[in-house]
């Protein structure tokens, strides 16, 4: 199960975060530890390269892209593999959707729909729509032409 997805700004503030599965009181610690563990590990970073820690028999995967960074925590099937492919189409879909890597207010700015991306790539804590033209279809709010 894709337990979290969190991005964050560079200043380790929270713009975005999605929980399945995770009890109200456990996710200010994930919260906090996501920050710190991004705060420790991704000073010179370059854009997209992934980092992998493990914490409590759950695999987090995190990577920088522009001003913001992306955590996605999984765990049994969610291996450091499988999110390192989830966190792919993350990205993508945030580049898609704003033309470029974002600067936080580039990233503000485009909230909306970037919120609708991630809603269409994880529903429930599983990994949805992983093909670009199908999640700009359905953010597009415009029927998929593929059945």
């Amino acid at each position: 199960m894709l337990l979290a997805v969190l991005i964050a700004n560079s200043e380790g503030n929270i713009l975005v975060e999605r929980f399945n599965g995770v009890p109200g009181e456990e996710r200010l610690h994930w919260r906090s530890f996501l920050v710190k563990l991004g705060a420790d590990n991704l000073k010179g970073v370059k854009n997209e390269e992934l980092c992998v820690a493990c914490h409590k028999s759950v695999y987090i995967v995190y990577t920088v892209l522009g001003h913001v960074s992306i955590y996605l925590v999984g765990k049994d099937e969610y291996d450091e593999l499988a999110l390192s492919e989830a966190i792919f189409v993350v990205t993508s879909a945030i580049k898609d959707v704003c033309g470029k890597p974002p600067t936080e207010r580039l990233f503000l700015d485009k909230y909306g729909r970037i919120c609708l991306c991630l809603d269409e790539i994880v529903w429930k804590g599983l990994l949805e729509n992983t093909d670009k033209d199908r999640i700009k279809r359905l953010i597009r709010l415009k029927p998929p032409t593929d059945f």
